[in-house]
């Protein structure tokens, strides 16, 4: 796989390089990049407490490379988080970092932020002595997950922290009995996409010894939002939306009805209208050093 930004919920479980790719990648991407920025809102204080954690951790790093950087939600909080951090964003699509580096400017972070587009796949930047090393949803996009580790591991420096941080399933926005259709759709979409391997990713505590660092912490962090109704409808339409594409020939008939009811916006079952909607998941996150 070649997908560098951080797709949070396995957006992008395509390989990249197919030969249609080109084509529709632009509306692609702009549509994967909304995605992010929507999660980025909702998530804004579930990614707050991974960043204090990871300043538990490591105090005071001078320099911040974040791998798969995507529209930037990682990268803009890692700049916050540490105020006096150099930080270098990295992604395969120009695109990504296109917009990162707009809002780097909105923010007046253009100072410290650095973009690079490299697909982690082919190549490794030459960068050496980094203090933290993020990488947030994007290793199991790696075709080669274990030299990424190993180059990851050359290029800390000697008191440096990785942190690798992967969503532990889907989020879910329903309740189980919809008033209307079987309950437990959410379930059956979720196990259809699972069978389809959409954002599998190891315990990466295996692969990290393997390339020499030791994993000093491995903490899940659960969260559930419903405080604000409006973005987590939005966030649910276009979740759904792409679950009923992919899954149109897996799921049975009765689900791709009640699909279809939540997702049209004039049907009074849609999930636009609902009150009841609540955003639910966890992350696995794991930070490792090189042994002293």
């Amino acid at each position: 796989m070649t997908t560098q930004h951080s797709p949070e919920h396995g957006h992008h479980h395509h390989g990249g390089n197919n030969a249609n790719h080109h084509g529709h990648q632009h509306s692609n991407e702009q549509g994967m990049a909304e995605m992010l920025d929507l999660d980025a809102q909702l998530m804004k204080d579930h990614l707050q407490e991974i960043f204090a954690w990871t300043s538990g951790h490591q105090p005071d790093p001078r320099t911040i490379l974040d791998l798969g950087a995507g529209t930037g939600t990682g990268t803009l909080g890692l700049a916050r988080t540490f105020p006096e951090a150099a930080v270098v964003a990295l992604d395969q699509s120009e695109f990504m970092l296109g917009r990162l580096s707009k809002k780097a400017r909105d923010h007046g972070f253009e100072e410290r932020l650095t973009t690079l587009q490299v697909d982690l796949d082919t190549s490794w930047p030459d960068l050496r002595d980094i203090d933290l090393v993020w990488a947030a949803s994007s290793m199991h996009h790696m075709s080669d997950p274990a030299n990424v580790y190993e180059q990851i591991a050359g290029t800390l420096s000697s008191d440096g922290l990785l942190v690798v941080v992967e969503m532990d399933s889907f989020p879910r926005y329903l309740p189980r009995d919809l008033g209307f259709g079987d309950p437990g759709l959410e379930e059956r979409c979720h196990a259809a996409a699972g069978s389809a391997n959409w954002n599998a990713h190891p315990d990466w505590a295996g692969p990290i010894k393997d390339a020499g660092m030791e994993v000093i912490d491995q903490r899940t962090f659960v969260y559930a939002i419903d405080q604000d109704q409006e973005l987590v409808a939005r966030a649910a339409h276009r979740w759904l939306s792409r679950m009923r594409d992919s899954l149109a020939d897996t799921l049975p008939a009765a689900d791709l009805q009640a699909l279809e009811a939540l997702l049209d916006a004039k049907d009074s079952r849609s999930v636009l209208t609902r009150t009841d909607l609540s955003m639910r998941g966890s992350r696995t996150v794991w930070a490792a050093r090189l042994p002293r």
